[in-house]
C-alpha cells in the first residue's frame, strides 16, 4: 500500500537527462480549485467530474463558452453518501451517462478497503449507495472497466472475484473464471477485439486477459521484462494505441523502470506476443502513475523516481522511443502516484496531483484522419430540450483514454456531441447517452449515440460534430430552433 501523499516533498535533482522535446506546452487552469483536486472523469455533457482528495466532496469544472477548458469555471456538486469518503477506488462513467465509484483502499483516510459504493446521476446531482457484490466484504483500490455490451465490470481487490453490474437494478453477478492469481494492483485495458488486458502483478511476468462475453480468463503471454515492482507488486499504467498495440509500462523492477508493448493475436484466445518496450532513464519508473493517449498516438506518461519517489519526469512515447518532454510546477516535489490525466474533448490533457494547481497539457502533432468519427446521419432540424439521433463510425475512438491502473480509472471511449453556433462561435455540449456500444476500435461499424440539445443552446446554424478522445469528426451542419 502506498502511503498519504505528502505534498510539498524535497526536491531531488538528477544529473543527467534526455534532451527535452519542444512546443508542447502545460498551462495552469485561470480559475484554479478552492479544494486539493484528484482524478477527474469526463461526463457526457463535455463537463469534467472531479474528486477532491480523499473526501465525500465533487466539483464541475465547465469549458467557457468557447470550448475553453483553461477558462472554466467551477461548481460544487452534492457529496457522496455518509459514512463514504474513498481513496484510490474504481470508476466509470455508464452509458447512461451516470457516474459509479465502488470500493476505496482509504475510507476517511483509514486503510479499510472498504466495499462501499455509490452512483450519480448528474440530471438530478444526487448520489445513491450501491450494495458490494454478494459476500465481497473488500473492494478496495479495485479496478473496472465498460465492456463493448455497456456492462460495468468490477474486480475485488483482494482476490480474484469479479463482478457486473446491471445498472437499472443495481444488483451483481459473478463473472470472471480462470484467473490465475488475484486482481490486487492490476490493471485493466480494454482492446479492439473484445477483450480486457491484464498484467499479472503477483504472477509476474505473465498476463492474461478477459474473454467477453464467455467470462472467462485466458493466458495473455509473457511480458518477457518484468513490469512489478518486486517489493510492492506496483505496476505502471498501460494504453492501447492506434496500432492495435498496448504500450504497458513498469514499476522499478530490478533498478530499471522497463516497458512492453503487447501485440494482440488473431485469433484472440492465443496468447498473443510482448516485445520489451524502451527502459525509463535514470532510475525513473512508473511505480503506480498516470498516461493517457494523445491525439498523435504518443502516449503522455508521468514516471517518479525508485519506489513512490520524487521528482517526476514526463515522456512521450512515439512507438519507438520514449521523449522527455516538459512538465509542470509541481513535478520536481511530486512521486508518480500522485498524478492523474484526463482526455478532454479538445485533444488536451488535464492534469491533477491533489493539489490546487490544475494544469493542461497541449502536445505537438495532430490525429490521423482515418482515427476520427465519420458521421453518416444526422438531424437537418433540432429544437432545443428535445432528443436526437446521430449514427456514424469509430465514435467510441481507438482507446480508452488516459489509465492509470487498479486505484483510478478515467475512461473517454464514449461519443460526445460538440455544437459551435455559425454566428457566434459559441461552444455547446449536448449530454449523450444510451450510445449502442461501449467497444473501442470499432473501424467500420455502424454505431450511434442519443444526444440531448441543451435549452440554453442559440439558436440557428450550427455545425454538430461528434468528438472521440479528443478527435473530433467532420461536421454537419444543424439548424437549431
Amino acid at each position: 500500500m502506498r502511503a498519504l501523499p505528502r505534498l510539498g516533498m524535497a526536491l531531488v535533482v538528477l544529473l543527467t537527462w534526455v534532451s527535452i522535446a519542444g512546443a508542447q506546452k502545460w498551462q495552469p487552469l485561470k480559475h484554479q480549485p478552492s479544494f486539493q483536486a484528484g482524478p477527474g472523469v469526463l461526463l457526457t455533457d463535455g463537463t469534467v467530474m472531479m474528486h477532491e482528495y480523499g473526501g465525500a466532496n465533487w466539483w464541475r469544472l465547465t469549458p467557457d463558452n468557447k470550448g475553453s477548458y483553461l477558462n472554466g469555471t467551477w461548481k460544487q456538486l452534492a457529496s457522496l453518501p455518509s459514512g463514504y469518503s474513498p481513496l484510490y477506488y474504481a470508476s466509470a462513467v455508464l452509458p447512461d451517462g451516470r457516474v459509479i465509484v465502488e470500493g476505496g483502499e482509504y475510507n476517511n483516510f483509514q486503510a479499510v478497503w472498504t466495499n462501499l459504493g455509490a452512483i450519480y446521476d448528474p440530471l438530478t446531482d444526487k448520489w445513491k449507495s450501491v450494495n458490494p457484490p454478494s459476500g465481497w466484504s473488500t473492494i478496495g483500490d479495485a479496478q473496472s472497466v465498460i465492456l463493448p455490451n455497456g456492462t460495468f465490470m468490477l474486480a475485488n481487490c483482494c482476490n480474484t472475484e469479479d463482478a457486473l453490474l446491471d445498472a437499472s437494478k443495481l444488483t451483481w453477478k459473478a463473472t470472471g473464471t480462470g484467473k490465475k492469481d488475484r486482481n490486487d494492483e492490476e490493471g485493466w485495458e480494454l482492446l479492439p477485439d473484445k477483450t480486457v488486458l491484464a498484467v499479472d502483478a503477483i504472477n509476474a511476468p505473465l498476463a492474461e486477459k478477459y474473454l467477453f462475453p464467455s467470462g472467462k480468463w485466458v493466458s495473455a503471454g509473457n511480458t518477457v521484462v518484468r513490469l512489478e515492482d518486486p517489493s510492492s507488486q506496483e505496476l505502471g499504467p498501460a494504453v492501447l494505441r492506434p496500432d492495435g498495440t498496448v504500450f504497458a509500462t513498469g514499476a522499478n523492477s530490478s533498478g530499471a523502470g522497463h516497458t512492453s508493448v503487447y501485440h494482440p493475436p488473431k485469433p484472440r484466445t492465443k496468447p498473443g506476443k510482448w516485445v520489451p518496450g524502451p527502459d525509463f532513464p535514470n532510475g525513473l519508473s512508473i511505480t503506480d502513475g498516470p498516461a493517457a493517449l494523445l491525439p498523435s498516438g504518443h502516449v503522455l506518461c508521468q514516471a517518479g523516481l525508485g519506489l513512490f519517489g520524487a521528482p517526476s519526469h514526463f515522456f512521450e512515447y512515439d512507438g519507438k522511443k520514449l521523449t522527455q518532454v516538459k512538465e509542470p510546477p509541481n513535478a520536481p516535489n511530486d512521486p508518480s502516484f500522485v498524478g492523474a490525466m484526463l482526455v478532454l474533448p479538445t485533444g488536451q490533457i488535464l492534469w491533477t496531483d491533489f493539489s490546487q494547481d490544475v494544469e493542461i497539457y497541449t502536445a505537438k502533432g495532430t490525429f490521423n484522419q482515418n482515427w476520427a468519427p465519420t458521421i453518416t446521419t444526422a438531424p437537418s432540424t433540432v429544437t432545443r430540450g428535445q432528443s436526437y439521433s446521430v449514427s456514424g463510425t469509430q465514435f467510441n475512438g481507438l482507446s480508452q483514454g488516459a489509465m492509470y491502473g487498479d486505484d483510478a480509472q478515467m475512461a473517454t471511449n464514449f461519443p460526445l456531441v460538440r455544437l459551435t453556433n455559425h454566428s457566434t462561435k459559441h461552444v455547446f455540449y449536448a449530454r449523450t447517452h444510451d450510445h449502442s456500444t461501449m467497444a473501442v476500435a470499432t473501424k467500420g461499424l455502424a454505431v450511434s449515440t442519443t444526444f440531448d440539445v441543451p435549452g440554453n443552446m442559440e439558436t440557428g446554424d450550427s455545425d454538430l460534430q461528434v468528438v472521440a478522445n479528443g478527435i473530433p469528426s467532420d461536421p454537419v451542419v444543424v439548424t437549431v430552433q
